[in-house]
């Protein structure tokens, strides 16, 4: 087995990832695994932008309110207000890279105009800096463009990564550390390992669990599920968010009709074309996403309608195809004119406010293996992430997670010798259609029983049902070769897992958890869910 060796390995090719390569490429040797091309990931299907108090009537003790609402008493107040303090300059290092963020048409555009800043639900002001509506795509194009070019820096790219590799897994005496990891070659089928003192996790979300996901394909939730097999601590995963809006049309796969298309004021209408918002929340379309979608998924529910509309026909033409050009033209391309009718939407799985528990700076449970993004749950998003807090941690974290590899001394990984893979008796897998099925029913029990609103009895029925696949996931894993598509399945029955057991332990309704058979909030649940299991990722 091919062992390759370097002074930091990062998984993962989103914002998190790009940032931390960059800072770590003058001082060593990278590997950067990406699951599919540096290109795709949750970070380059970002629309919205990134929030940020760089306004002049704007303050981060503004920002930190808002992000403490959002949250419903499980933010750290203390990691939000570090994050968001450095959230100014870390846009200032993405400008020096060359990105470029959206600035007022009047006065003309010069170097000092001000932003266009655009505002979503749950924030007092106007405070996201955006590239038109595709500020994900280009900050990525920007950055990877960069890590590209960077002698450094080993891109891997259609690799996936299989399982960390750890001392305690290896028996080497000690505390329990990350020296590694295995991966796939999705190319070539072949199987290796990356050897390293330093390891970082930024390996996104995991959206796909669910049916209806504004995720891309590649959000599988791999780094959870490895770091809850290798042993670590996993935190909140019950909080899953829902984003209120995603275009409603047959062909149209996962698009995501961004929060910014409220902010800008679409109102939401129900199937008799009536708004139905305040009925909910005073805040109206701008509540906060967790209040958005429950109100949308009740409005559908109690008349029956397929989905609800998005109305911003108030705006002109013009109007959209400057602030939102691909939603414009994505709508259109569906046959949906947006300055001219309401756009269908329904709710889809969208961020994970939970994950592996790590601090601001990426320090997980674990020697040698840092996390950051939306794989990682430091804090600062509590029981319902505020929109555009994502990039803006993906951006702080990976790049601070970089500084602390840096500071923090570790025994060269390549004395530890990596056993080669084993594939024992496995053959071939001649039913592929296995695979598939489970992936359908993994996805479809989540939906089902584990979506906006549950109950206990909907939850007891998902944890059976996903209990009994894990145990036919786990002996078909052992039984045939690996492939991609089997790896993710093992993946994501993991994190489905890991959603229901956090969602049984919280007995209130807080933020992105709402049930039904304990509709109020409960003080002595105002903290945080943990599940810590012993390395192999819980008994099944």
């Amino acid at each position: 087995m091919k062992t390759l060796d370097c002074d930091f390995l990062i998984i993962g090719a989103g914002l998190a990832g790009l940032s931390a390569a960059l800072e770590l490429a003058p001082h060593g040797r990278v590997v950067l695994c990406a699951k599919r091309t540096l290109e795709e990931s949750n970070s380059s299907h970002a629309q919205g932008g990134i929030a940020v108090p760089i306004a002049g009537d704007d303050t981060i003790e503004s920002h930190l309110q808002d992000t403490l609402v959002a949250g419903a008493d499980l933010t750290d107040a203390a990691v939000a207000r570090e994050i968001i303090a450095a959230g100014a300059a870390r846009i200032a290092a993405l400008e020096a890279w060359g990105v470029q963020f959206e600035r007022k048409p009047h006065p003309p555009r010069e170097a000092d105009a001000e932003y266009d800043l655009g505002r979503e639900g749950g924030h007092s002001v106007r405070r996201i800096l955006h590239s038109g509506d595709f500020t994900g795509a280009e900050i990525i194009r920007v950055l990877s463009g960069r890590v590209r070019r960077q002698a450094s820096v080993q891109v891997l790219e259609k690799t996936m990564a299989i399982d960390l590799i750890t001392t305690g897994w290896l028996k080497v005496p000690g505390d329990d550390a990350c020296i590694g990891a295995y991966f796939l070659d999705r190319a070539t089928n072949e199987i290796f390992a990356v050897r390293a003192p330093h390891v970082l996790l930024a390996t996104g979300g995991a959206g796909k669990v669910y049916l209806y996901t504004s995720n891309p394909d590649v959000a599988t939730g791999d780094g959870i599920a490895m770091a809850w097999r290798a042993g670590l601590e996993i935190r909140n995963m019950e909080f899953v968010q829902f984003h209120p809006t995603c275009l409603y049309h047959p062909e149209a796969k996962s698009f995501l009709i961004s929060e910014a298309v409220r902010g800008e004021g679409a109102r939401l209408l129900n199937g008799a074309g009536k708004p139905f918002m305040k009925r909910y929340d005073p805040r109206a379309e701008l509540a906060p996403r967790d209040v958005v979608a429950r109100a949308i998924d009740h409005e559908m529910k109690i008349r029956g309608d397929a989905c609800a509309y998005l109305d911003i026909t108030h705006k002109s033409a013009a109007f959209l195809k400057r602030r939102f050009p691909n939603i414009y033209a994505t709508c259109k391309q569906y046959g949906f004119d947006m300055a001219k009718q309401p756009i269908p939407v329904v709710p889809a799985a969208h961020y994970f406010c939970g994950g592996v528990a790590a601090d601001t700076r990426g320090r997980t449970t674990m020697a040698g293996l840092h996390a950051a993004g939306e794989v990682a749950c430091t804090g600062l998003h509590g029981a319902n992430r505020l929109a555009s807090n994502s990039l803006l941690e993906a951006l702080v974290c990976g790049h601070a997670a970089a500084r602390d590899m840096l500071a923090t001394a570790r025994p060269k990984a390549r004395k530890i010798q990596i056993p080669a893979w084993k594939t024992g008796d496995a053959v071939p897998s001649d039913e592929a259609v296995v695979v598939t099925h489970n992936w359908d029913e993994v996805r479809t029990v989540m939906w089902d029983y584990v979506g906006i609103v549950r109950t206990n009895r909907r939850l007891a029925r998902a944890l059976r049902r996903i209990a009994t696949l894990r145990r036919e996931i786990r002996a078909y894993y052992r039984d045939y070769l690996v492939t991609s598509d089997l790896l993710e399945l093992r993946n994501i029955a993991a994190v489905a897992e890991l959603v229901i057991r956090s969602a049984m332990l919280r007995r209130e309704s807080r933020g992105l958890h709402y049930t039904l058979d304990y509709p109020y909030l409960a003080e002595s649940m105002r903290r945080d869910t943990v599940i810590h299991d012993l390395p192999g990722g819980g008994a099944v």
